[in-house]
């Protein structure tokens, strides 16, 4: 993972996502119903229900619960307003130490094991996680929708090739030999003997190979860090009922690899760890110290400004003062001295026209004074008798 100021930030190992599709009509009230059954039966602590607004279209359910005799687990599951296709979900579960693979998926806890599992739809395919999903006749539609699953971040998605058409032994779901923690995540899809040249060539782009018999989990996108396909790849999977021991391996351990948060993954995680209303009484006194803390120190820091702007407003007069002392008084200044008036443009153009009018054309003599010489001695003039 690139460390950049771009670089996304990874899911943190406590942190559990999951998102789906209800395509019923009444997913609120199977949530409700399933969330008030695990109270009701102490299998949760408590749960609440945030009722959506114009700011805030999703209607929101808040669940903790405990797992691995004490862990706690808070759980926030958003679900979208419904539209032709049902209503998208999204979840996301944070524990108080890194998350084992072994404790029940909150998924689950959230909308329960009941017979009806229209919720259990993935929201890029519309395919059921935890069951077995034939490929496509068409070629074309299998290159489409193996592309899609291969960009998939929110499920893994694995594909396996028959080596020969399968009896009711070969059709047992990948998922039963999971832990309980992954099966609600993981999509398995089938090819078919003759289907072995399409898969490949439809992998062929993300530098996925499915082994003839064998299988193969995509990577997703962004590819995990230490993401190799060889090492992903499996060999040979027996189809004959048995537990396919090294296809769960390579699961597993692709389900530990570091990856990214998905799109719409860090405004859910930031609203669990932010905007989170199921608080214990304890939670709520720790809270509201808090909130006592902080706005003591924010007055405190009010109560500082104001001191010290009163500081540097009396440092500011004392130096003005000070000016004024060394500057004298305005009765005790001395009057700068008179400027001499220089002739106006003005009076220039008036005397021009004056002479224009009395037909005076001689050129104007420089005024006394102007060209810093002395004016000459006046002259008495006599008539002849």
């Amino acid at each position: 993972m690139p460390n950049s100021p771009t670089a996304r930030a990874t899911i943190p190992p406590t942190v559990r996502l999951a998102r789906g599709r209800h395509t019923g009509s009444r997913a609120d009230e199977a949530l409700r119903r399933s969330l008030r059954r695990l109270k009701d039966g102490r299998d949760i602590d408590d749960f609440l229900e945030l009722p959506a607004d114009e700011t805030a279209p999703d209607l929101v359910f808040e669940a903790r619960t405990r797992v691995a005799g004490g862990v706690t687990v808070r759980a926030r599951l958003s679900l979208a307003p419904g539209t032709d296709r049902g209503r998208e979900w999204t979840l996301v579960a944070e524990a108080e130490q890194p998350w084992d693979q072994a404790w029940p998926s909150p998924a689950g806890m959230f909308w329960g094991q009941e017979p009806d599992t229209d919720w259990n739809h993935d929201a890029v395919t519309d395919l059921r996680p935890g069951e077995i999903h034939p490929l496509p006749e068409e070629d074309k539609a299998v290159r489409r929708l193996l592309r899609a699953c291969a960009r998939d971040a929110w499920h893994v998605h694995v594909v396996v090739h028959e080596a020969m058409t399968t009896d009711e032994r070969g059709r047992v779901p990948l998922a039963r030999w999971l832990p309980p923690g992954l099966r609600h995540r993981v999509v398995e899809h089938r090819a078919t003997p003759q289907q072995s040249r399409v898969a490949n060539w439809a992998l062929r782009e993300f530098g996925v190979r499915v082994p003839r018999g064998g299988a193969a989990v995509l990577p997703g996108a962004p590819v995990p860090e230490g993401y190799d396909a060889d090492a992903f790849a499996v060999r040979a999977v027996f189809l004959d009922g048995t537990e396919p021991a090294g296809l769960v391996d390579a699961v597993t351990r692709f389900d530990a690899l570091p990856r990214v948060l998905p799109d719409g993954a860090r405004d859910a995680l930031t609203a669990l760890r932010e905007d989170w209303h199921l608080l214990t009484p304890e939670e709520e006194l720790a809270r509201e110290r808090a909130l006592v803390a902080m706005y003591a120190e924010a007055l405190e820091a009010m109560t500082k400004s104001r001191d010290l702007y009163r500081e540097a407003a009396e440092r500011a007069h004392e130096a003005l003062a000070a000016y004024q002392d060394s500057a004298g008084t305005p009765a005790t200044r001395q009057p700068p001295p008179p400027r001499t008036a220089s002739p106006s443009p003005l009076q220039h153009l008036t005397r021009t026209l004056e002479r224009l009018r009395t037909g005076t054309t001689r050129p104007r003599r420089a005024a006394p004074g102007e060209d810093g010489e002395p004016a000459p001695e006046p002259q008495s003039t006599t008539s002849e008798s």
